[in-house]
């Protein structure tokens, strides 16, 4: 097989085709709202939401009603609930996060064991079904992602004035409770839209990682919201021809590649990857070394 070959023969089944819309348009929305989950240090939601979503899941299996839907409906009430009680200052946000996560994911479990057998449709939620997706899924994948952009950029300096420093933010006046619950909820729809892409399980590497190695290269908020959707829409990408070419696990696949991603921006970013680090370690080192032996 040719390089050619490799990078056109994954579009030409039309299921693939709609895999990687969908893929694709999931990590580039995904890599702009992680920016902010990221910058406030959130990143727990993305585990507590995707598995507090797990009980809704249950309950539609259980009615034999639509799963996403379900997952959704549990997934943006558990963090409402967490964006509301995280309001009372005495209890830290990663605390009532792991509050909710846990009780969510046990109700899910105890609702599931209430079932005969698991069936294929649960076990896809878990870890994904990109490659059964229909056309309607690609429709709504564009038309929510690009609401949810929109709003991220539409209230993206209140946002990291909320996320900077609370207190100061309530100060000048900013609604701070209602950014909360808006930042929550983007969230959530943006982990319930990654779902079909890489399941349950891996939805938190979707919307961190792009993110943190956007991080590693700049510090300023337009140029990591684009690298972050860069990375989340190449990674989405390149893991779907890795699944393809190499008959493997396609959301397994896509965290693999973001992984590596992150991987590579780690050791070689300009200003605080663990090369650059290192020279300048041993520049000031050698700095040291010289000025005592001028002394």
């Amino acid at each position: 097989m040719t390089f050619l070959d490799f990078l056109i023969d994954p579009w030409q089944p039309p299921f693939m085709r709609r895999a990687f819309a969908v893929a694709v348009v999931t990590g580039l929305v995904c890599g702009v709202v992680g920016v902010h989950v990221v910058l406030r240090g959130m990143a727990f939601i993305g585990e507590a939401v995707s598995h507090s979503a797990f009980p809704g899941v249950a309950v539609a299996y259980a009615f034999q009603g639509n799963l996403l839907l379900g997952g959704a409906l549990a997934g943006l009430t558990t963090s409402l609930l967490i964006a509301l009680v995280s309001q009372n200052r005495g209890l830290k946000e990663d605390t009532v996060i792991g509050v909710f996560f846990s009780c969510a994911f046990g109700l899910g479990i105890v609702l599931v064991s209430t079932q005969d057998s698991w069936s294929t449709d649960l076990s896809s939620f878990l870890v994904g079904q990109v490659l059964a997706v229909g056309p309607e899924d690609v429709w709504t994948a564009a038309g929510l992602g690009a609401v949810l952009v929109a709003i991220v950029l539409v209230l993206s300096k209140e946002l990291v004035a909320v996320s900077l420093d609370r207190e100061t933010a309530r100060a000048a006046g900013l609604p701070v409770m209602r950014l909360d619950l808006i930042l929550y909820a983007v969230a959530t729809a943006a982990i319930v839209m990654s779902l079909e892409a890489v399941g349950n399980i891996l939805v938190l590497s979707l919307l961190i990682t792009p993110a943190a190695a956007a991080r590693m290269l700049t510090e300023r908020l337009w140029a990591m919201s684009l690298l972050a959707s860069a990375l989340g829409g190449m990674g989405a990408l390149a893991g779907l021809y890795v699944s393809y070419a190499y008959d493997l696990a396609a959301g397994g696949s896509i965290v693999c590649v973001l992984t590596l991603l992150f991987a590579v921006t780690w050791c070689l970013a300009p200003r605080h990857g663990l090369f650059a680090r290192a020279r300048r370690s041993g520049v000031d080192v050698d700095a040291r070394t010289a000025s005592e032996g001028a002394l």
